[in-house]
């Protein structure tokens, strides 16, 4: 129950974001990126056994441990290609008061308890769902690393009134800590914040793992006479993590033109200049198609040129978008080399959201890789 509560405390605690995202454009990350969470923790029950080091088959106490629910806090470096998926290295910490350790051995009115924390460094891969709507892009996400699992004041006594010092009766105690192999499984979403390009608002849960395996150096005192090393077998640790944070990437492009903002070209001259696929100089044709748009805008009136430029689908929105900038503005400087006054130039970018050719994502088309330039 409590895990149920905190999910839909944390989706109550976006759904106000959520209504400022409504301008926001989703688009596929693309670069470089760096994110930051925190959250509530819940630990499942983890196995521990002491076993006498003087006494290699004596089990001094085994048990399962209980944890109260704490807190888990993770940032993140990454880069996404532009296509959907995103890969990133993650430092994260997550940290809880063991309640109690029940099992063989133990006396449960004799107190036991601690505290726990986990270290973990991460490799993650995730997968961002671009289409569902413009104000949000739900994802999912795996990654696999290595953990370092801290106990401090890690204890149980069979007695209640003993205590790890000489003269006590398999009493166990530690502040030692084991590393072992993570990995984790995430699903969350993401909230574009229109007003600043680049950084979205995330709420997610995180299932995270610590195999088992691996031992803790404890000290136990057992026979009542002998203070024994020994050492303490853990068990798997297995974590649940509903988190609230933050996404910022850089140098984001602003949301693309609408397609609406394309209207049909009201009555003026017109010439088109095209490019080669994933280029932006000029060709000898292109040049010449330049200097007759120039001659034509000097020999008529007109009260401003725009240049227009565009490219096709073969790469991501964002890139597209630079890249028909760049195209805009090598014909707009061609322009000015042939006599058109810099003030009577309208650059404009619209990426691959108004194609002359229709085509599906992914298509090298060459009429679609092109300027427009306008005199009006």
């Amino acid at each position: 129950m409590k895990l149920r509560t905190t999910l839909l405390a944390a989706t109550a605690m976006a759904l106000p974001f959520a209504a400022q995202l409504g301008q926001a454009q989703a688009q596929p990350v693309t670069g470089l990126y760096i994110g930051a969470g925190a959250g509530i923790n819940f630990m499942q029950h983890q196995n521990h056994s002491a076993i006498a080091g003087d006494f290699s088959e004596y089990e001094v106490a085994s048990g399962r441990a209980s944890h109260r629910p704490g807190i888990a806090v993770v940032g993140s470096i990454g880069w996404g290609f532009g296509n959907g998926l995103r890969a990133e290295i993650e430092g994260s910490w997550r940290d809880s008061k063991i309640k109690g350790i029940a099992g063989p051995g133990i006396n449960p009115d004799g107190g036991s308890g601690g505290r726990s924390s986990t270290y973990a460094v991460m490799a993650n891969v995730f997968y961002d769902f671009n289409n569902v709507a413009p104000w949000v892009v739900p994802y999912v996400g795996a990654g696999v690393g290595y953990a370092w699992q801290k106990f401090s004041n890690l204890h149980a006594y069979q007695d209640s009134d003993e205590e790890c010092i000489d003269g006590g009766w398999n009493s166990v105690c530690s502040n030692g800590h084991r590393g072992n192999f993570a990995w984790q499984l995430m699903a969350g979403a993401a909230f574009p914040i229109a007003s600043i390009p680049g950084l979205s608002l995330t709420a997610e849960y995180r299932f995270f793992s610590v195999v088992s395996g691996g031992s803790v150096r404890v000290n136990a005192v057992c026979y009542g006479e002998f203070n024994c090393s020994t050492n303490s077998r853990v068990g798997a640790q297995y974590n649940h993590s509903v988190m609230l944070g933050a996404r910022y990437e850089f140098n984001k492009a602003p949301a693309p033109v609408p397609v609406a903002a394309a209207a049909p070209v009201p009555a003026g001259r017109s010439f088109m200049v095209f490019f080669d696929w994933d280029k932006f100089n000029l060709t000898d044709r292109a040049r010449a198609v330049i200097r007759d748009a120039a001659a034509t805008s000097k020999s008529v009136q007109h009260t401003r040129l725009e240049v227009n430029g565009y490219a096709d689908t073969s790469g991501n929105p964002k890139y597209n978008m630079g890249l028909s900038m760049k195209r805009a503005q090598t014909v707009a400087a061609e322009l000015v080399r042939n006599g058109v006054a810099k003030n009577e130039i309208v650059i404009k970018a619209f990426g691959d959201t108004v194609l002359l050719v229709p085509t599906g994502p992914g298509v090298r088309e060459p009429q679609n890789r092109r300027v427009e330039i306008i005199i009006r």
